[in-house]
């Protein structure tokens, strides 16, 4: 699985306008998005490593990009 997540797009920025901050939330919220999609897609096993069941991966991926933890807000 490739690592879509860009890690430049959590850290802070000095002097960000408000229209940077949100740009940057939607930036972070789609590549969440783009995660979770891959996570639906991998196989058991792989799951399994993780710790992961089926059942929690699939209910992760059907969140909306919008709905991020609070780290993330």
């Amino acid at each position: 699985m490739a690592h879509i997540f860009d890690t430049s797009l959590t850290s802070s920025v000095a002097g960000s306008t408000p229209r940077n901050s949100l740009w940057r939330k939607v930036k972070i919220a789609f590549a969440m998005h783009r995660e979770r999609c891959e996570l639906a897609c991998l196989d058991d096993h792989i799951l399994a490593d993780l710790g992961l069941t089926r059942q929690q991966a699939l209910k992760e991926a059907s969140r909306k990009f919008w709905d991020l933890t609070p780290i993330w807000r």
